[in-house]
């Protein structure tokens, strides 16, 4: 696999680590109410669903790093949750914020070109 492709995996990777920490730790923090556009009731409201979300997340992380610790042997593993990514960052866009769509669709987006032009599965 190419440094590039394995660049813009991992960064996708530590994006959905840092979504994993807003939407278990920070939902309700000031830096969670910011990134969300919420008020401290909603948050308090919706903290258990979040916290759900946040794990999902931690998933996807723990996929995209597994497959790039097998090096070339981990590109199927890494087009499958990089699919996932892209499919739940086109959903989160249609159903929750457009800027989903910049946040996490398009990075996905991008490291699976890369992994998919850095050579046969």
């Amino acid at each position: 696999m190419s440094t590039a492709a394995a660049i813009v995996v991992a960064l996708v990777a530590l994006l959905h680590v840092y979504f994993l920490v807003l939407e278990m730790f920070l939902w309700d923090k000031p830096a969670g109410l910011k990134a969300f556009g919420q008020t401290l009731e909603a948050a308090r409201a919706s903290k258990v669903l979040a916290a759900n979300q946040g794990l999902y997340n931690g998933f996807l992380a723990a996929g995209l790093f597994w497959g790039l610790s097998l090096g070339g042997a981990g590109k199927a593993v890494l087009v499958f949750f990089l699919a996932c990514v892209l499919v739940a960052g086109l959903f989160g866009a249609l159903t929750a914020s457009r800027k989903i769509l910049f946040v996490q669709a398009l990075p996905a987006a991008l490291a699976l070109v890369l992994v998919f032009l850095s050579g046969s599965l």
